[in-house]
């Protein structure tokens, strides 16, 4: 613990003063830009990542990047998107899973959960995607299905959030778009979903040809 409250001394003498306007402004509200989804791992720190300031994401993390379908589970995940999305107003949904997530491992091979049956029924949610690897990738090595079951995953909860009702508004009236990203922990690189090209492409690629979202209602007409 000394090396927490040791970093949080330096925060306050050295880094807090110089950016007081900043947490200033930021104490009385937030306006965030994006929701970020991602995985509890120790080793996932979205604000490096992204190297955002404070107040710029929304964050939601739990085991596995894990988004129940609307009505399964009114816990934390569905209230943490539906605050985001109907009272912060994001305009950004980004689901960010990664390389060597133990909680694919577990989805992988649901009788290695035998003993921790919370975690195996949270990650349940992931049956989409295990279901997906086993019927269309049997001949591939445990290392390559580990990997196509992370990818298959966050597209999978794409799908999941697609069923809140707050997100389905903001779909049908182009007010938030939806990104699916894997973050490799080895390389430091980003692969993000493509549903038009149906793969995963380069973030920076992805940030050049993402299309707008197709707005299906007609707002204020």
């Amino acid at each position: 613990m000394k090396n927490f409250i040791d970093g949080f001394i330096r925060f306050k003498r050295d880094v807090f003063p110089k950016r007081k306007q900043l947490f200033e402004r930021l104490a009385g509200a937030q306006s965030p830009e994006a929701l970020f989804i991602t995985c509890a791992d120790s080793r996932i720190v979205p604000d490096l990542i992204m190297q955002t300031e404070p107040g710029d994401l929304f964050i939601c993390r739990n085991a596995g990047n894990i988004v129940p379908p609307y009505g399964e589970v009114q816990g934390g995940v569905s209230a943490t998107i539906e605050y985001a999305v109907a009272v912060l107003n994001v305009s950004h949904i980004i689901v960010c899973g990664h390389t060597d997530c133990g909680a694919m491992k577990g989805i992988l091979k649901p009788e290695t959960l035998d003993e921790l049956p919370t975690v195996k029924s949270w990650l349940s949610h992931g049956e989409l995607a295990r279901r997906v690897v086993k019927e269309n990738y049997p001949e591939l090595s445990e290392s390559a299905k580990l990997h196509v079951l992370t990818e298959e995953n966050v597209v999978a909860q794409l799908d999941h959030l697609r069923t809140h009702p707050s997100v389905a508004a903001r779909l049908a009236n182009g007010r938030i778009q939806l990104h699916g990203w894997v973050y490799n922990i080895r390389a430091g690189e980003v692969q993000a979903w493509d549903a038009h090209r149906g793969r995963y492409v380069p973030l920076e690629e992805y940030n050049l040809v993402a299309p707008r979202p197709r707005t299906r209602l007609a707002v204020g007409g």
